[in-house]
Formats: C-alpha cells, structure tokens, sequence
C-alpha cells in the first residue's frame, strides 16, 4: 500500500504532491507535519505551521545557510 499526498494546486505540474516535512521542538519533541513542500522545485509551493499559525507559500531558505546553535 503506497501513500498518497495532496496533488499541489499551486503549479502546472500534474505529477507535482506535497510532501510533509517534520522538525522538532524547542524542547525536542518531534512535530510531525509542521511543513508541507511541493515535489516540484521550481513552484516553491509549501504550507507551514509556526506557533499555531499556518502560513501559505512563504519563500523557501536554504536551511545550511543558518549557524548552528550551542547546547
């Protein structure tokens, strides 16, 4: 049984899903789904959750462009 996710609406892509995306916590729980990402790369399509809020087609950063943080 293959999973099926959520064909994207934002691009002329007809193969192009999102994919969930999962992060963790301050204290470092997991949450699973916190993001949602087109396959296609070049639509930039995604859905966040931050702080309860759902943000819709914010601009995508390269994440290892961020300084990792001491514990």
């Amino acid at each position: 049984m293959s999973e099926q996710f959520p064909k994207c609406v934002n691009c002329d892509n007809p193969d192009a899903v999102l994919v969930p995306l999962s992060d963790f916590g301050g204290q470092g729980a997991s949450i699973h789904y916190k993001a949602w990402v087109c396959t296609d790369e070049s639509c930039g399509g995604n859905i966040k959750i931050r702080n309860g809020d759902v943000y819709v087609n914010e601009p995508i950063l390269d994440g290892s462009q961020r300084e990792r943080r001491e514990r």
